[in-house]
Protein backbone atom coordinates (compact mmCIF):
# COMPACT_ATOMS: atom_id res chain seq x y z
CA UNK A 1 0.00 0.00 0.00
CA UNK A 2 3.07 2.71 0.61
CA UNK A 3 4.50 1.46 -2.30
CA UNK A 4 1.33 2.22 -4.23
CA UNK A 5 0.81 6.06 -2.66
CA UNK A 6 4.57 7.05 -3.17
CA UNK A 7 4.00 5.92 -6.47
CA UNK A 8 0.89 7.91 -7.13
CA UNK A 9 2.42 10.86 -5.21
CA UNK A 10 5.43 10.32 -7.34
CA UNK A 11 2.77 10.78 -10.51
CA UNK A 12 0.96 13.09 -9.28
CA UNK A 13 3.97 15.35 -8.54
CA UNK A 14 5.35 14.80 -12.18
CA UNK A 15 1.76 15.43 -14.12
CA UNK A 16 1.27 18.90 -11.46
CA UNK A 17 5.04 20.21 -12.83
CA UNK A 18 4.50 19.52 -16.47
CA UNK A 19 1.38 21.28 -15.88
CA UNK A 20 3.23 23.85 -14.26
CA UNK A 21 6.15 24.17 -16.61
CA UNK A 22 3.39 24.31 -19.37
CA UNK A 23 2.05 27.49 -18.27
CA UNK A 24 5.08 29.11 -17.37
CA UNK A 25 5.92 28.27 -21.43
CA UNK A 26 2.66 30.13 -22.52
CA UNK A 27 3.24 33.00 -20.06
CA UNK A 28 6.47 33.56 -21.47
CA UNK A 29 5.38 32.91 -25.29
CA UNK A 30 2.98 36.08 -24.67
CA UNK A 31 5.66 37.87 -23.33
CA UNK A 32 7.55 37.69 -26.53
CA UNK A 33 4.58 38.03 -28.96
CA UNK A 34 3.81 41.00 -27.11
CA UNK A 35 7.28 42.58 -27.39
CA UNK A 36 7.12 41.86 -31.21
CA UNK A 37 3.93 44.17 -31.25
CA UNK A 38 5.56 47.57 -30.67
CA UNK A 39 7.25 49.58 -32.62
CA UNK A 40 9.56 51.04 -30.46
CA UNK A 41 10.33 50.83 -27.18
CA UNK A 42 11.56 53.63 -24.13
CA UNK A 43 12.70 52.15 -20.72
CA UNK A 44 13.86 53.85 -17.38
CA UNK A 45 15.66 51.47 -14.99
CA UNK A 46 17.30 50.71 -12.10
CA UNK A 47 20.38 48.44 -11.30
CA UNK A 48 21.10 46.59 -8.11
CA UNK A 49 24.32 44.64 -7.10
CA UNK A 50 24.33 42.87 -4.09
CA UNK A 51 27.18 40.29 -2.57
CA UNK A 52 26.82 40.02 0.89
CA UNK A 53 30.09 37.30 1.31
CA UNK A 54 31.90 40.63 -0.63
CA UNK A 55 30.28 43.26 1.11
CA UNK A 56 29.01 44.90 -2.21
CA UNK A 57 25.89 46.78 -2.34
CA UNK A 58 25.61 49.20 -5.22
CA UNK A 59 22.61 50.70 -6.99
CA UNK A 60 22.39 52.66 -10.52
CA UNK A 61 19.90 53.70 -12.96
CA UNK A 62 19.76 53.77 -17.07
CA UNK A 63 17.27 54.07 -19.95
CA UNK A 64 16.87 52.56 -22.78
CA UNK A 65 15.18 53.57 -26.36
CA UNK A 66 14.84 50.37 -28.72
CA UNK A 67 13.24 50.29 -31.84
CA UNK A 68 13.91 46.58 -33.59
CA UNK A 69 17.17 45.93 -33.71
CA UNK A 70 18.35 49.59 -32.85
CA UNK A 71 19.16 51.07 -29.55
CA UNK A 72 20.39 53.86 -27.38
CA UNK A 73 21.49 52.88 -24.07
CA UNK A 74 22.92 55.33 -20.94
CA UNK A 75 24.15 53.60 -18.34
CA UNK A 76 26.62 54.10 -15.19
CA UNK A 77 27.59 57.09 -17.18
CA UNK A 78 28.37 55.57 -20.77
CA UNK A 79 26.32 55.65 -23.64
CA UNK A 80 26.05 53.00 -26.57
CA UNK A 81 23.90 53.56 -30.03
CA UNK A 82 23.90 50.71 -32.23
CA UNK A 83 22.37 52.10 -35.69
CA UNK A 84 21.99 48.59 -36.96
CA UNK A 85 25.19 47.56 -38.21
CA UNK A 86 28.27 49.68 -36.22
CA UNK A 87 27.98 50.00 -32.42
CA UNK A 88 29.02 53.38 -30.97
CA UNK A 89 30.21 53.33 -27.24
CA UNK A 90 30.54 56.91 -25.96
CA UNK A 91 32.51 57.45 -22.58
CA UNK A 92 32.25 61.33 -21.59
CA UNK A 93 34.92 60.62 -18.58
CA UNK A 94 37.62 59.52 -20.95
CA UNK A 95 36.67 61.26 -24.13
CA UNK A 96 36.79 58.43 -26.14
CA UNK A 97 34.58 56.50 -28.16
CA UNK A 98 34.94 52.90 -29.59
CA UNK A 99 33.62 52.28 -32.86
CA UNK A 100 32.67 48.32 -34.05
CA UNK A 101 30.83 45.93 -36.22
CA UNK A 102 28.23 43.60 -34.86
CA UNK A 103 27.38 40.61 -36.09
CA UNK A 104 23.32 40.22 -35.21
CA UNK A 105 23.52 36.32 -36.29
CA UNK A 106 26.04 35.57 -33.70
CA UNK A 107 24.19 33.71 -30.45
CA UNK A 108 27.24 35.01 -28.52
CA UNK A 109 26.16 38.70 -29.14
CA UNK A 110 23.89 39.90 -26.37
CA UNK A 111 22.02 42.89 -27.58
CA UNK A 112 18.85 45.14 -25.92
CA UNK A 113 16.43 43.48 -28.14
CA UNK A 114 17.48 40.40 -27.30
CA UNK A 115 17.52 40.79 -23.34
CA UNK A 116 13.79 41.24 -23.66
CA UNK A 117 13.25 37.22 -24.89
CA UNK A 118 16.73 36.45 -23.64
CA UNK A 119 14.50 33.42 -21.89
CA UNK A 120 13.73 31.43 -24.82
CA UNK A 121 16.56 29.58 -25.30
CA UNK A 122 19.17 27.83 -22.80
CA UNK A 123 16.82 27.41 -19.73
CA UNK A 124 14.47 25.00 -17.63
CA UNK A 125 11.54 27.18 -16.57
CA UNK A 126 9.13 26.77 -13.90
CA UNK A 127 6.21 28.52 -12.43
CA UNK A 128 7.01 30.55 -9.31
CA UNK A 129 5.24 33.17 -6.94
CA UNK A 130 2.57 35.33 -7.79
CA UNK A 131 3.26 38.87 -5.64
CA UNK A 132 1.32 42.01 -5.14
CA UNK A 133 3.45 44.87 -6.58
CA UNK A 134 1.77 48.13 -5.52
CA UNK A 135 -1.35 46.66 -6.50
CA UNK A 136 0.25 45.05 -9.61
CA UNK A 137 -0.21 41.74 -10.13
CA UNK A 138 4.20 40.03 -10.62
CA UNK A 139 4.52 36.56 -11.72
CA UNK A 140 7.34 35.07 -11.77
CA UNK A 141 9.06 32.61 -13.86
CA UNK A 142 12.14 30.69 -12.77
CA UNK A 143 14.72 30.35 -14.76
CA UNK A 144 17.47 27.49 -14.60
CA UNK A 145 20.58 27.72 -17.44
CA UNK A 146 21.26 24.49 -19.01
CA UNK A 147 24.81 25.42 -19.23
CA UNK A 148 26.02 24.10 -16.66
CA UNK A 149 29.22 26.63 -17.13
CA UNK A 150 26.79 29.46 -16.39
CA UNK A 151 27.89 31.82 -13.52
CA UNK A 152 23.97 31.89 -12.78
CA UNK A 153 22.54 29.10 -10.60
CA UNK A 154 18.72 31.01 -11.41
CA UNK A 155 17.12 33.26 -13.04
CA UNK A 156 13.35 35.28 -12.07
CA UNK A 157 11.51 36.93 -13.99
CA UNK A 158 8.85 39.22 -13.03
CA UNK A 159 6.16 39.77 -15.90
CA UNK A 160 3.24 42.05 -15.38
CA UNK A 161 -0.01 39.59 -15.41
CA UNK A 162 -2.40 42.39 -17.23
CA UNK A 163 0.13 43.98 -19.56
CA UNK A 164 2.43 40.89 -20.37
CA UNK A 165 5.81 43.65 -19.90
CA UNK A 166 8.59 42.54 -18.10
CA UNK A 167 8.76 44.06 -14.80
CA UNK A 168 12.00 42.69 -13.38
CA UNK A 169 15.01 40.40 -13.73
CA UNK A 170 16.84 38.70 -10.80
CA UNK A 171 19.62 36.90 -11.20
CA UNK A 172 20.92 34.65 -8.43
CA UNK A 173 24.67 34.01 -8.97
CA UNK A 174 26.91 30.74 -8.31
CA UNK A 175 29.31 33.33 -6.20
CA UNK A 176 26.38 34.54 -3.75
CA UNK A 177 25.35 37.70 -5.70
CA UNK A 178 23.04 39.05 -6.97
CA UNK A 179 21.39 41.68 -9.62
CA UNK A 180 18.05 43.01 -9.98
CA UNK A 181 17.32 45.27 -13.00
CA UNK A 182 13.61 46.70 -12.03
CA UNK A 183 11.59 48.61 -15.11
CA UNK A 184 10.37 51.99 -13.42
CA UNK A 185 8.95 53.23 -16.48
CA UNK A 186 7.84 51.12 -19.87
CA UNK A 187 6.72 53.28 -22.62
CA UNK A 188 5.86 52.04 -26.29
CA UNK A 189 5.59 53.73 -29.58
CA UNK A 190 6.90 56.97 -29.39
CA UNK A 191 7.36 59.22 -31.67
CA UNK A 192 11.01 59.44 -33.06
CA UNK A 193 13.28 61.59 -35.10
CA UNK A 194 14.95 59.78 -38.36
CA UNK A 195 18.28 60.60 -37.07
CA UNK A 196 17.68 58.98 -33.53
CA UNK A 197 19.75 56.21 -33.89
CA UNK A 198 22.48 57.74 -36.13
CA UNK A 199 26.16 58.58 -34.76
CA UNK A 200 27.12 62.35 -35.08
CA UNK A 201 30.71 62.40 -34.58
CA UNK A 202 30.58 66.46 -34.51
CA UNK A 203 29.00 66.21 -31.21
CA UNK A 204 32.43 64.87 -29.99
CA UNK A 205 34.89 67.00 -31.42
CA UNK A 206 37.58 66.38 -28.94
CA UNK A 207 37.33 62.69 -28.46
CA UNK A 208 39.30 59.97 -29.21
CA UNK A 209 38.19 57.45 -32.10
CA UNK A 210 39.43 54.02 -31.47
CA UNK A 211 37.77 51.68 -34.70
CA UNK A 212 37.59 48.23 -34.54
CA UNK A 213 36.67 46.15 -37.42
Amino acid sequence: MNKFLSMALLLFTVVTANAQDKKAKDLLDQVTAKVKTYQNIAIDFKYTLTNAKENINKESKGNLLLEGNKYVLNFLGVTKIFDGKKSYTIVPEDEEITISSVNEKDENTVTPAKMLTFFNNGYKYYWDILQDVKGRKIQYIKLVPTNPKDPRKEVFLGIDSQTKNIYNVIEMGKNGSKTTLTVNSFKTNQPLSKNQFTFAASKYPNYYINKID
